[in-house]
């Protein structure tokens, strides 16, 4: 290697000429003239107070993790006592006709039952979950239930219902086979049959062939 050869690791860094002479012009990249064309400018930009003035929601509610699904509305076995006689109906709606819950959004919402209190009448509630103190507190009473089935339920049954429509003809028959009752009728009915008897089929002689006249 040549001594003319020999390059630079580091270049010098360029002067930034303020004015005409330089390379950037006039300016030199400093706008106009006042406090943004003067050394160490650097003010607090405005947007940043205004958001550091926003509170911080966290989570899916406000400051907490709230639920998607909406609450049941909350009623108690001691309400049932004063507003309804023995063997009444009581659901969701005739709840609401009756002013004990409101609405949730123009519909009607869903109902649990607690066994805050203490009843002597006959019920007969449909449409609600209950709870166990409650439920105990109604029979005892001789009250009847009917619950709504839940979700998991409901999804479990949905799912068998798809899988025995979907499932092909085929399959069908073997499980029916593989009944052990099934097989024996089966058989019998086989048993019961009468052979075919086949047909006797006659000899047919082959038609002789003409001679061709030359």
């Amino acid at each position: 290697m040549q001594t003319h050869q020999l390059k630079r690791i580091h270049p010098n860094t360029k002067r930034m000429i303020v004015a005409r002479g330089g390379k950037r012009g006039k300016t030199a990249g400093r706008g106009g003239k006042g406090q943004s064309a003067r050394a160490g400018n650097k003010r607090r930009p405005e947007w940043r107070d205004i958001i550091k003035k926003l509170p911080k929601l966290r989570g899916r509610g406000v400051n907490s993790n709230k639920g998607y699904g909406n609450k049941p509305s909350i009623i108690n076995i001691a309400d049932f006592e004063a507003n309804f006689s023995a063997n009444d109906v009581i659901t969701p709606v005739i709840l609401v006709e009756k002013g004990l819950i409101s609405l949730l959004s123009g519909r009607v919402p869903s109902v649990k039952i607690l066994g805050d209190g203490e009843i002597t009448k006959a019920f007969k509630i449909s449409g609600c979950t209950v709870s166990v103190s409650a439920k105990e507190k109604i029979t005892k009473a001789g009250g009847s239930i009917v619950e709504l089935p839940s979700r998991i339920l409901v999804k479990a049954q949905t799912e068998a219902q798809i899988k025995k429509a979907a499932m092909p003809k085929k399959e069908k028959k073997v499980k029916e086979a593989a009944d052990p009752s099934k097989t024996k009728e089966v058989v019998e009915k086989k048993e019961k049959k009468p052979k075919a008897v086949k047909k006797e089929v006659k000899s047919v002689k082959p038609i002789a062939k003409k001679e061709k006249v030359s």
